[in-house]
This record gives C-alpha cells, sequence and structure tokens, in this order.
C-alpha cells in the first residue's frame, strides 16, 4: 500500500514534456468550475512553463519557445476572462518577450 504521493521534480523534465504538463494544468483551469483551484492551476501552469523556457533556452529549441509563447497568451487570455487582468497581462509579456 502506498502511503503517501512523492512528486517528481518538474526540472528532470525535458522542455517538451514541462510544455505538455504546463498545457494539462491550464486545460484543468480552463474547466475547473471552482475559482480557487483554476487559480492554483494557472500557478501550476505558470512554473511548468517557466521550467520548459528555461529548458528550452539551454538547448536553443526555437520550436518549443514558440509553443510556450503561445500558452502563455492561452494562460493570459484565462487569467483575464476570471478578473485577474493584471496578472494576465504578465503572461502576456511573457509570450511577447518569447517571440
Amino acid at each position: 500500500m502506498v502511503n503517501s504521493i512523492v512528486s517528481s521534480p518538474r526540472g528532470v523534465l525535458s522542455p517538451q514534456q514541462a510544455l505538455r504538463l504546463a498545457n494539462v494544468y491550464l486545460e484543468n483551469a480552463c474547466n475547473a468550475d471552482d475559482a480557487d483551484i483554476a487559480l492554483v492551476l494557472c500557478h501550476d501552469t505558470e512554473v511548468s512553463l517557466s521550467n520548459a523556457k528555461n529548458a528550452a533556452k539551454r538547448v536553443d529549441d526555437q520550436s518549443v519557445i514558440r509553443e510556450i509563447g503561445a500558452v502563455y497568451i492561452k494562460l493570459g487570455q484565462l487569467l483575464e476572462d476570471r478578473g485577474y487582468v493584471k496578472e494576465a497581462e504578465v503572461s502576456y509579456k511573457k509570450a511577447e518577450k518569447l517571440g
């Protein structure tokens, strides 16, 4: 029997895996009826995107970097729709920096 679930560090994920994880979090945030849970999932999306971005920059994977920018835009749209305008602007700016 498993007594606890141990979270694996996100740092061991490839840029593509971290990006896929960010998309999973974002999709669940979009579908969440509970605003608090949606916000936690948005935060998890941001953390995964940051990890993906750092890993992609280390290996200079421009295609993943562009995809990360697109997810930042989607995150910004969700945040804006939920009334978190300042947080949405931060997400849009991160997308803009990625090109």
